[in-house]
């Protein structure tokens, strides 16, 4: 892993192992991180450390973490090329994230949208965790000189941050952090609910029929689709006010690799009922195997813990370079 790091790029992503995996997520992030891996150095993490800015209930969140460990190894991360590492078990991590608060403004983060969006959901709870979560999110890519971090819409703020972050450090100290690019996945599908196709497909949803999860049996699969929302035109066509369908076409072209093109052309002069049918189908067939792997590893705890010991390990030596590197900078006296 060490011997390719001057080769390639290297790509810096986590996720947080809170509860469901969506067909959104895996669509629009974690087969993107597969795909990753040929081409660059790729260092993903499990960040549990930001998922308890909210209260977690400890038993289940032991239990998440393990299957989403679990999962993405079912998906595909494969460990001969990538590191794959639980967050908390890197204590480099916190370390810098600490320093790193003391070079990020309180104005900053006051600006950040996510910061808003949940102190409104979980006003019983605005911690100064959930304050300060962007200069951890910094901390977990500069300890790695990320060349490239995948963002979404939704995290190009704190990548953002991340970037100003780094180049404040640097223009005190020199040269300690590589100053990270967003990377925008060529065919990132941004998945929306299957009942409401203006917002995105969230396991939050009160209605269980709005999202797919990756776990989820063929059965309610093949179900969820056929209530999914659409329209009144019944021709399978991209455009405008046809958000249903739209999304629909866009998971198909995800999972099947057709354009939208040969999708209509598939389904000239058929209903929604058969292309509903067809896409569930299409991905049943997408997540049986990473169902049937998933199966097998989680029901083997040692072989899990032997991938993420292996991966923090290897994390450890090279983010501790960096930490000692910027604490060396600031003065501090390293032992």
């Amino acid at each position: 892993m060490e011997q390719t790091q001057e080769k390639k790029k290297v790509i810096f992503s986590a996720i947080q192992p809170t509860g469901t995996i969506t067909l959104g997520n895996y669509l629009g992030a974690l087969k993107n991180w597969i795909k990753l891996q040929d081409d660059f150095n790729c260092i993903y993490a499990l960040a549990d450390l930001h998922a308890i800015t909210v209260r977690q209930d400890p038993a289940k969140f032991r239990a998440h973490i393990y299957e989403a460990y679990a999962l993405l190894l079912a998906c595909g991360v494969d460990l001969e090329k990538s590191l794959f590492f639980i967050q908390s078990h890197v204590s480099t991590h916190a370390e810098l994230a600490w320093v790193l608060n003391c070079y990020t403004q309180f104005g900053e983060l006051s600006r950040m949208t996510q910061f808003k969006d949940k102190s409104a959901k979980h006003a019983d709870n605005i911690n100064a965790g959930l304050f300060a979560y962007p200069s951890l999110m910094a901390a977990d890519i500069l300890l790695y000189q990320a060349d490239l971090v995948p963002v979404g819409a939704d995290q190009k703020q704190h990548l953002e941050l991340t970037r100003n972050i780094a180049e404040r450090f640097n223009g005190i100290y020199g040269n300690v952090f590589k100053v990270p690019d967003g990377y925008i996945p060529k065919a990132g599908a941004r998945i929306m609910s299957l009942q409401d196709s203006t917002r995105k497909m969230s396991k939050s949803d009160e209605n269980a029929n709005a999202y797919v999860a990756v776990l989820d049996k063929p059965e309610v699969i093949m179900k969820k689709f056929k209530r999914a929302v659409t329209d009144s035109e019944a021709c399978v066509r991209y455009g405008e006010g046809k958000d249903g369908i739209n999304n629909l076409m866009g998971i198909y072209s995800s999972v099947t690799g057709k354009t939208y093109d040969e999708i209509e052309k598939e389904f000239d002069g058929k209903g929604y009922g058969d292309f509903k049918t067809a896409v569930g189908e299409a991905v049943v067939e997408e997540l049986r195997p990473i169902q049937e792997r998933f199966n097998q590893f989680i029901k083997d705890k040692a072989y899990l813990k032997e991938c993420y010991d292996k991966s923090a390990d290897i994390a450890r030596k090279i983010s501790q370079r960096t930490l000692d590197k910027a604490m060396k900078k600031i003065g501090f006296v390293l032992k």
